[in-house]
């Protein structure tokens, strides 16, 4: 019988898939666990597998284009399978927000009671329980029973991963895993079809294709409900429905192997734990949660005792209102981030003649110049011959600034302020020097002035001087550009052919990638080079 496989969702904000490669074509022989496609999804290609054997027949999505989830991908079956009906009715659901294919999807998706198929006798319906106070649904991490198996009381069905962790789920019915509902990987709503179990052989096709979720709106009634024994659970157990709820398991060895869950497995190694000393009490002996949980790690010696440390502190916490500032800033950080395309550039610049210039700079008498003041003036005249660097984007123009106002971040309780020194390019080291010493200042005790935190064409963010070596920062809008300069280093360079002690610094350049695009951006940082290591060129 034809399997259809629709585009799965293989995050938690996946809308929509794009097919980057198939590695099977039609007519190919398809093992379970192959793997067919490659997934573009919103976060990242991710390998898509099979859960079904047999020959690929359909191929719903090519290569490069993109479909939303739970359309039609591809449809695995036997050899010369009529599958023409499949494909029709799939190409009758709904695209591209078609209004009338929805209406249409919608009557179809849920069908009158008439048409439900009744629960045949000794068959139980499994859905996605409720694990956690807060989960919504849930994602099937690994199937650890596969369709046809028998299953008893306590086994292991699979591992469901919830908002909060990844937890062992139990099945309390004894019987054949007649259907899955949902392949590894794939995600559902709580109360969702997640398995249905019962006797040998009986047809559920009906029950799954008909099955409606009941939604409840007692999440806490469902949750102490899910932390009943497991005697009351199945007492209260009846109709379409079952819960079942997360379980411990324990670790085997039988001929070599050693069994266990792969959440154990990942908490062992989490804790150092040699899964080889731990006893398991899962099914067959099989290794699980409560086991790792509950392990003590044997004495070191004859007569040795291990003291176990118990914690005597206590949760504590004291909560700080925002003020207007913070939620200001927050507020324009994160319409940054997500809204202008960053990218970055990192340089290293060797700062020997930078550090020779100032010594020499700072013996003229009351003259007192800072790194920073050197990197604000030279970004300023790098500035003016680079203006998409100083530009501003907008929706239907990007705005060259000819003249560069550069903002200068300054760290206050609050959070982070941006006084401006208009026409910085025009200004002498010294009064650079003298304007940034006012600003930080003035911010710190709330007395600049909203027209000298506004203007701002290009942003200079230094955390040098905290002996940060290396960071990135979110651009500040409507800037295209922001500059993070890390602290000076003493180390090991190559100069004229030899290893000698030098002196260098780490900048990294956030961009918008709508206006400034890699190449120019890395010419404005060459001619910034040229700048900071020769620093009296800016005096010419």
């Amino acid at each position: 019988m034809a399997e259809v496989i629709n585009m799965p969702r293989l995050s938690d904000t996946m809308e929509e898939g794009t097919v980057a490669s198939w590695l099977k074509k039609v007519g190919d022989k398809v093992e379970e666990g192959d793997i067919l496609a490659e997934i573009e999804t919103d976060k990242a290609t991710m390998e898509f597998e099979s859960f079904y054997e047999g020959t690929l027949l359909h191929i719903g999505v090519q290569e490069g284009e993109t479909t939303k989830v739970d359309a039609l991908l591809a449809i695995i079956g036997d050899e010369g399978e009529d599958i023409s009906k499949l494909i029709d009715g799939a190409t009758a659901a709904p695209q591209n927000g078609d209004e009338k294919a929805e209406d249409t999807a919608e009557v179809k998706e849920e069908p009158s009671a008439e048409a439900e198929a009744e629960v045949p006798e000794g068959v139980i319906v499994v859905t996605m329980p409720r694990l956690s106070d807060t989960m919504e649904e849930g994602t099937v991490a690994s199937w650890l029973k596969k369709v046809g198996d028998h299953v008893e009381e306590g086994d292991i069905l699979a591992e469901i991963e919830t908002d909060k962790a990844t937890m062992e789920f139990e099945s309390f019915q004894s019987g054949t895993l007649l259907h899955v509902g949902l392949a590894e990987g794939e995600s559902a709503k709580v109360d969702s079809l997640l398995a249905i179990i019962g006797p040998e052989g009986t047809d559920v096709s009906g029950l799954a294709k008909s099955f409606k979720p009941v939604s409840s709106d007692k999440p806490e009634e469902i949750k102490q409900e899910v932390a009943k024994p497991k005697e009351e659970v199945k007492a209260a157990a009846s109709g379409q429905s079952a819960v079942s709820a997360p379980a411990a398991v324990a670790v085997a060895q039988t001929n070599g192997r050693l069994f266990a869950s792969p959440l154990a497995r990942k908490m062992a190694e989490e804790r150092g734990i040699n899964l080889t000393q731990v006893q398991g009490s899962g099914e067959n002996g099989r290794i699980i949660k409560r086991d790792i949980e509950n392990f003590t790690p044997p004495a070191a010696g004859a007569g040795a005792t291990v003291a176990k440390f118990v914690p005597t502190g206590q949760e504590d916490w004291d909560d700080v209102q925002h003020s207007q500032m913070r939620k200001t800033i927050a507020r324009r950080l994160a319409e940054s981030k997500f809204t202008a395309p960053h990218y970055y550039l990192g340089v290293e610049f060797n700062m020997d003649n930078a550090i020779a210039f100032r010594e020499q700079f700072n013996t003229l008498p009351d003259t007192k110049i800072s790194f920073n003041d050197i990197i604000v003036k030279a970004c300023a005249l790098a500035l003016r011959q680079h203006p998409q660097v100083n530009s501003r984007w907008h929706d239907d123009r990007m705005q060259l600034n000819n003249h560069v106002h550069m903002g200068v971040a300054v760290a206050v309780d609050d959070g982070l302020v941006v006084p401006v020194l208009k026409f910085a390019n025009e200004l002498s080291l010294p009064q650079i020097n003298v304007a940034v010493k006012d600003y930080a200042v003035r911010a710190r005790d709330k007395k600049l002035s909203l027209d000298e935190m506004e203007g701002s064409t290009f942003t200079i963010s230094n955390l040098g001087m905290f002996g940060i070596e290396t960071f990135t920062s979110i651009i500040n809008q409507p800037n295209s550009a922001i500059l993070s300069v890390g602290t000076i280093v003493q180390k090991p360079i190559v100069k004229n052919g030899q290893v000698v002690v030098g002196h260098t610094m780490k900048l990294t350049m956030a961009c918008d990638h709508r206006t400034v695009d890699g190449v120019t951006g890395a010419k404005f940082l060459e001619t910034l080079k040229g700048y900071i290591e020769n620093p009296v060129t800016m005096l010419v």
